[in-house]
């Protein structure tokens, strides 16, 4: 095994050239994340299904087979949402759910299993991924590792403590408003949410929720996203539509230097509002980084209604809850048993949305994403704030809640500029490139035109090589 200091120096393409040198084993990867786990799990919170044997015997059926891809003994975790995974349990982060076994791989799954990742288990997620701090009824609360007073931000908080704590260098996570950029964020990770439909969905989900819902990783490097997303990225048998992937591994193209870029810099909300200013801040410096490297960086806000598309985008998002229980009218209480309050509500409401109320929201949808992807015929690339506040503390917005207005007036307030890039598919990273002084983690967010996901990948490893993060808490 590594000691812990050898393991956190490193991240997950330096961890697999060490086995590929012969410097340790596959086994000594998975024995020592199995012992960070251990060791840091009782503190933050952020496993909450464990299969150590599981992956060891996984792991010893590989080599006997003579298989020996590159990844082999990397560890990884699987979101406790939406990603089934052969005989691991998986409850969306419900009690309602919990020990619902699959006997299947999802596509992105059996793709990372191919590459020699190794499943240790699932991180925390909340129920159905409805907030954005990762706290449940099921599994408890999940802390924050470089202050456990904090909140891990949600729904991924779970693979963003992970990893944020040193259990392993990257883990699973989806993103359907900023579920893998919120948790990068407050963790002090990157978190990168690729083009719509460039990493599979299949076999058990066709079109998820219109294309709002993505799935990927975060990382504690830039490299580590480009090459995750080089074993899992391609369309699957019977995709109803995909982004075409880019001849050339994203893991080599991080390393070009990208031409001058034009590279459009927002500070504020998109409505103008303010936000915490170290937030702000995150943006600017982000910018005049880019900006020393070469590339026109001027403020310039997009022309959107961001209300109008963040509000229509949520309401057909939880309309598609209605899915979860077939048939029509009213749930019935023991229909909810087990699911928490603001489940309960956003349950209720799927079931008034009428199909009139639905096509309209698309038709709005559509009308604004059009108009914010305007902005990329002027610009390559946008700069953002990652949230508008620093961590909050627990219990920011609790699942206990039953108004669900409010409930999505006080999300969007703390999460600002994460949704629009769900709705429009475009590819999005966070970089933490910043502190409070306190010393939380603060993030700026880069953001591309659909289908640009090297150049975002290639702007996001330019700032990492001139300001290298760091990841974890001392």
């Amino acid at each position: 095994m590594l000691t812990r200091e050898e393991w956190i120096d490193r991240d997950m393409v330096a961890l697999a050239a060490l086995v590929e040198q012969g410097e340790v084993s596959p086994r000594d990867l998975l024995e020592t994340a199995i012992r960070e786990i251990e060791a840091q799990n009782p503190r933050v919170n952020a496993v909450v299904v464990m299969q150590f044997e599981e992956a060891l015997a996984a792991l010893a059926a590989q080599e006997a087979a003579g298989y020996r891809p590159r990844f082999l003994g990397i560890p990884y975790l699987i979101k406790d949402l939406h990603a089934p995974v052969k005989g691991l349990p998986l409850s969306n982060g419900s009690e309602r759910f919990r020990g619902t076994v699959f006997d299947f791989d999802s596509t992105l799954v059996g793709r990372l299993r191919a590459a020699g990742f190794g499943f240790l288990g699932r991180s925390a997620s909340p129920e159905f991924g409805l907030t954005l701090e990762t706290d449940s009824a099921a599994w408890g609360t999940t802390r924050n590792p470089w202050n456990t007073d904090f909140g891990a931000g949600g729904s991924s908080g779970g693979a963003g403590a992970a990893v944020a704590s040193g259990m392993m260098p990257a883990a699973h996570a989806t993103d359907s408003a900023g579920s893998i950029r919120i948790p990068a964020a407050y963790n002090g990770l990157v978190g990168f949410k690729p083009s719509r439909a460039l990493n599979p969905f299949g076999p058990h989900r066709g079109d998820p929720n219109h294309g709002i819902s993505h799935e990927h990783a975060v990382t504690v490097s830039v490299r580590d996203s480009a090459a995750i997303l080089d074993v899992t990225a391609g369309p699957d048998t019977g995709a109803p539509y995909f982004t075409p992937r880019p001849a050339e591994p994203f893991e080599t193209l991080i390393n070009r230097v990208p031409e001058k870029l034009r590279i459009g810099l927002v500070t504020t909300r998109f409505d103008g509002a303010p936000v915490d200013p170290v937030c702000a801040e995150a943006a600017a410096m982000t910018g005049r980084l880019l900006s020393d490297l070469g590339h026109e960086v001027e403020e310039a806000m997009p022309d959107f209604d961001v209300h109008a598309l963040t509000d229509a985008m949520i309401r057909v998002l939880l309309a598609s809850l209605a899915g979860l229980f077939p048939g029509a009218g009213e749930l019935s209480d023991a229909d909810l048993a087990g699911l928490e309050p603001m489940t309960r509500t956003s349950l209720r409401y799927s079931r008034t949305v009428s199909l009139s109320d639905h096509f309209q929201r698309t038709i709005v949808i559509n009308r604004e994403v059009r108009r914010l992807a305007a902005y990329f015929d002027r610009f390559d690339l946008m700069i953002t704030p990652a949230t508008s506040t620093p961590p909050p503390p627990h219990k920011s917005l609790p699942m206990t809640s039953t108004d669900l207005d409010a409930f999505l007036d006080k999300l969007f307030a703390i999460s600002p500029f994460s949704a629009p890039f769900n709705a429009s598919g475009m590819p999005a990273i966070v970089l933490p490139v910043h502190q409070t002084r306190e010393g939380l983690p603060v993030a700026a967010q880069i953001v591309g035109r659909l289908a640009d996901d090297a150049l975002v990948l290639q702007a996001a490893r330019q700032v990492e090589e001139a300001l290298p993060f760091r990841r974890r808490p001392l």
